[in-house]
């Protein structure tokens, strides 16, 4: 009776700003898109719109993934969590299996299947967070000892090994940093999180040290005029978009950095075309809207009714938040250059109907009266 009543009055049943901003956020990126790729993509493939029509698709797709895990009652997917979680782990190994894995400069970070690619780290990031609320939420109090700790440690590990061999240490520093922010939430000691910290810190020393691209990047970050046409190539790039955009920026559609000057334009370092095009005053803008998903998100998750839905919140939101942040820090110079997309923004038909379909279940944590 209630609910009929909130439809007569047209009120919403959940936080519908957040749905509104993060479909607004997709459509700027869609615009960004063709601004960085028509140059590139009408060069490559003989159609400026290459790139954003795929992007278009996963929009369109995304929308109906967000519409149905909106309209979900989201404790219903506690019964999905073995399953997810296994196919997460599957997906992630069949990167490696010739023929299905399909492999871009140097990594295999995506499966191929009639002229359909898909990035399994990106269904991987909500399999981990899907397990962890599911676990926890069973006892919430058995996360304070540190056995209680090691089921979400090791499914976690485990997602981060496959990812790393792929390899891609961007992705695994954020699962990482993911599954960290879960537990913490989840009621985690300060004192277990120290205890991890020292053997991670000296497992990425121990990653970069193993790859000497890794360690190319460090020095170019470091410094990167000491090598301008090689790894620092990319950062100095990036700088000369972002320094050349000023305060109000040199027009939408007007980056020069897109005319083959900035690699991944479109997809790692769009930020970079949006700050050159809109300068300072329009990404301050852009980082509120950015901002306020991640403040609906924290929003949702402080009203959640349950444990289960706290940590879907938290979660999704993080993760979200995570990626927007490193993306931000890495096409700045912040920190050392790494592949990682900007949510909902970048090029990618994988992570944009994932995130999307995350959202939805924002919105139904949001909605829920129990």
């Amino acid at each position: 009776m209630n609910k009929r009543k909130e439809l007569l009055n047209g009120k919403p049943h959940g936080d519908i700003w957040l749905l509104i901003a993060v479909t607004l956020l997709a459509i700027i990126g869609a615009v960004f898109i063709y601004s960085a790729s028509n140059y590139s993509a009408s060069a490559t493939y003989k159609d400026p719109w290459y790139f954003t029509k795929k992007q278009v698709i996963g929009i369109a797709l995304g929308v109906v993934a967000m519409t149905l895990t909106s309209m979900l009652d989201y404790h219903k997917l506690k019964k999905f969590t073995l399953p997810v979680c296994i196919v997460a782990v599957i997906l992630l190994t069949l990167v490696f299996i010739p023929g299905i894995g399909v492999e871009n400069y140097g990594a295999k970070r995506w499966i191929g299947l009639m002229g359909v690619t898909l990035q399994p780290s990106e269904i991987a990031k909500f399999a981990l967070i899907l397990f962890t609320a599911t676990y926890v939420s069973k006892n919430p109090e058995k996360i304070k000892k540190f056995t209680g700790l090691i089921p979400v440690l090791g499914y976690g590990l485990l997602l981060c090994v496959l990812i790393i061999l792929e390899p891609n240490m961007s992705i695994t520093v954020c699962v990482a940093m993911l599954m960290i922010t879960l537990l913490f939430a989840s009621g985690m000691k300060i004192k277990h999180l120290l205890i991890m910290f020292v053997p991670a810190f000296l497992l990425g020393v121990l990653l970069i040290l193993l790859e000497p691209y890794r360690l190319d990047r460090l020095v170019a970050f470091i410094n990167p005029w000491s090598n301008p046409k090689g790894e620092g190539y990319q950062l100095l790039q990036s700088l000369y978009a972002l320094g050349s955009g000023g305060f109000f920026g040199v027009g939408l559609f007007n980056s020069r950095q897109k005319y083959a000057f900035l690699p991944f334009a479109e997809s790692d370092f769009i930020l970079s075309v949006i700050g050159e095009e809109i300068g300072f005053f329009g990404l301050f803008l852009f980082f509120l809207l950015l901002g306020f998903i991640i403040y609906r998100g924290l929003k949702i998750a402080s009203k959640s009714k349950d444990v289960f839905g706290f940590i879907l919140s938290v979660g999704i939101t993080m993760i979200f938040g995570i990626q927007t942040v490193v993306n931000a820090l890495v096409v700045t110079g912040s920190i050392p250059p790494t592949g990682l997309s900007l949510p909902l923004v970048s090029s990618g038909n994988t992570s944009i109907i994932i995130f999307m379909a995350e959202m939805g279940v924002l919105y139904s944590v949001s909605r829920s009266k129990k």
